[in-house]
């Protein structure tokens, strides 16, 4: 759990008492590859850190699979409207490898404010720097060529382009796996 207390430290700003109350609350769990976290659809109770491996978050549409995301090692995962408002899971988050995970339901998540008094203002900053890092996806779908959307995120995620399939990373960033295949092709040229 050293990652995790890490990573609470560092977004949260919690320390000592207060984060042994908050890491008792998570428990070990693990995915086998293939296996979903939630599916589109069905409810989504709990919130999970990744110790390990890597989650696909998608949504098959009529004509297609859009990838939204790829989860990989020191971040969470969750449907977070589902988790939230009690809606439907709008994603299937899938495993593409055996995942390690620290997950806690919803019921404990809500104590956490109990526990840790300050919790609620340190929680609207940490979903403030969510929401920042969404609208930096959008700003760079809105602004970027296919190409630039291809080299930053190469850039930033190198290890991703031997770990899943092309096409998840294609449909990630807004791109056909035509497109994304010419785009890497004229990179490795």
């Amino acid at each position: 759990m050293t990652e995790l207390k890490q990573y609470i430290s560092s977004y949260f700003g919690i320390h000592s008492d207060d984060m042994e109350k908050i890491i008792s609350l998570f428990k070990q769990t693990s995915l086998k590859k293939g296996d979903f976290f939630t599916k589109t659809g069905s409810a989504c109770d709990k919130l999970s850190f990744i110790q390990s491996g890597l989650l696909r978050v998608y949504v098959i549409t009529p004509d297609k699979e859009v990838t939204q995301w790829i989860s990989t090692q020191g971040y969470f995962v969750t449907d977070l409207s589902s988790m939230i408002f009690n809606t439907p899971s709008r994603w299937t988050i899938q495993a593409l490898s055996d995942t390690e995970l620290y997950t806690i339901t919803k019921n404990d998540y809500n104590r956490i404010g109990e526990l840790i008094p300050q919790w609620y203002k340190l929680e609207k900053l940490f979903i403030a720097r969510c929401f920042t890092i969404m609208e930096d996806r959008i700003f760079s779908h809105l602004s970027m060529t296919a190409e630039e959307r291809y080299h930053f995120f190469f850039s930033q995620n190198k290890e991703l382009f031997n770990q899943v399939p092309l096409q998840y990373i294609a449909s990630m960033l807004g791109m056909t796996p035509e497109t994304f295949s010419r785009i890497r092709k004229k990179s490795i040229s």
